[in-house]
């Protein structure tokens, strides 16, 4: 059975790691422009090449509609390239454009360097210690 502290810490962390997360969304002028499932979904191309746009609506647990919609934008503003299946022609598999992977790793150079310069004024030397140290339990968190 979980004791009251074990809630409290679990509360607490979840409490920090969201607040830390809504800063760091804030934090990138390049990112600003979109929305939080537009920045999800470059960031699944980016890691998977090319994708169909029902596997990016499911990954991201929203309508094909939606995806739709997403994709439209992200098309518009010159992120996302479509391209027929070899397989099948009925397919089209989406990818980043150039503009798309630039844009994508230009808002996460901002939030990392917002995030380093945020570690580096609020921390001490031992603190910045203690947070690295924190880094491999927090995978285990979230492996688990």
């Amino acid at each position: 059975m979980e004791t009251g502290i074990d809630i409290q810490l679990a509360s607490d962390l979840r409490s920090a790691i969201t607040r830390l997360v809504k800063k760091l969304r804030k934090e990138s002028p390049t990112g600003r422009q979109l929305s939080l499932t537009e920045r999800s979904t470059m960031s699944q191309l980016y890691q998977n090449k090319a994708m169909l746009p029902s596997e990016l609506a499911a990954n991201e647990m929203i309508t094909n509609q939606s995806m739709s919609q997403v994709l439209n934008h992200l098309s518009e503003l010159g992120y996302v390239t479509r391209t027929a299946s070899e397989t099948d022609g009925r397919k089209v598999n989406i990818s980043l454009s150039e503009l798309g992977e630039q844009t994508l790793l230009q808002f996460r150079h901002e939030r990392d360097e917002w995030l380093a310069n945020a570690i580096t004024r609020a921390c001490t030397p031992e603190e910045q210690d203690l947070l690295r140290k924190m880094l491999a339990p927090l995978g285990k968190i979230i492996a688990a």
